[in-house]
């Protein structure tokens, strides 16, 4: 699969380049520095390389979201037309400031974007851990058990195209329906920051859900 990646901050510069060492072709862009890109995109393997983000949805079968919110319009604009695109979004709707969620309770961040790119297929998904774990999690990938990873989102090929990415990269995908449903990631994924950044241990955290049959 060839998928472009909007962000190259820890989350899109860490999913990036584990997206390449699973096989998938990879275009890095959005970022203020051109060389940050290109040391991405050497630094992630021969099948990822940098571009813009027009190259990159011009070019992608799908896309990773993940930018601070506050430079949500402004990576849109310089997107382009992503008519028919899978956003895969794990893009959290914070503050300047990183405290508080701008977006809750009577929506979320993921439908905020579907409503300004609604010829588009969003999934909500990667963003609910921290991005310390991914390695960890990529590394762990044959060994057993897997930590789970939460998506929702309305269009069941797009998220097909989700529950790929997130196996690739180590993950037990778990479908939580609708893209209505990110109403509670987006909070849950604050509770896992707590725990990460301020508990004991260090934030190389992930999650697991396990069903018992009576």
């Amino acid at each position: 699969m060839r998928v472009g990646i909007l962000g190259s901050g820890l989350m899109g510069g860490k999913l990036g380049t584990l997206f390449t060492r699973a096989g998938h072709e990879v275009i890095f862009s959005y970022s203020r520095h051109r060389k940050k890109l290109d040391d991405l995109a050497r630094s992630a393997g021969r099948k990822a390389r940098a571009g813009t983000p027009a190259d990159a949805v011009r070019e992608a079968e799908a896309l990773l979201l993940a930018v601070h919110w506050s430079r949500l319009e402004d990576v849109l604009k310089q997107a382009g037309d992503i008519s028919g695109r899978v956003i895969v979004t794990c893009s959290l709707p914070m503050n300047l400031t990183d405290t508080e969620l701008v977006v809750a309770h009577t929506s979320s961040g993921a439908e905020e974007l579907a409503k300004l790119v609604p010829r588009a297929k969003v999934v909500s998904a990667l963003g609910s851990v921290p991005s310390e774990v991914f390695f960890g999690v990529f590394e762990a990938r044959d060994s057993g058990s897997r930590p789970s990873m939460l998506y929702c989102g309305d269009d069941d090929d797009a998220k097909a195209v989700a529950l790929e990415l997130i196996r690739d990269v180590g993950f037990d995908p778990v479908d939580a329906g609708p893209l209505q449903t990110a109403r509670y990631i987006e909070p849950f994924t604050l509770l896992m920051g707590r725990l990460a950044y301020e508990g004991e241990g260090g934030p190389e955290l992930a999650y697991q859900f396990q069903r018992f049959d009576s």
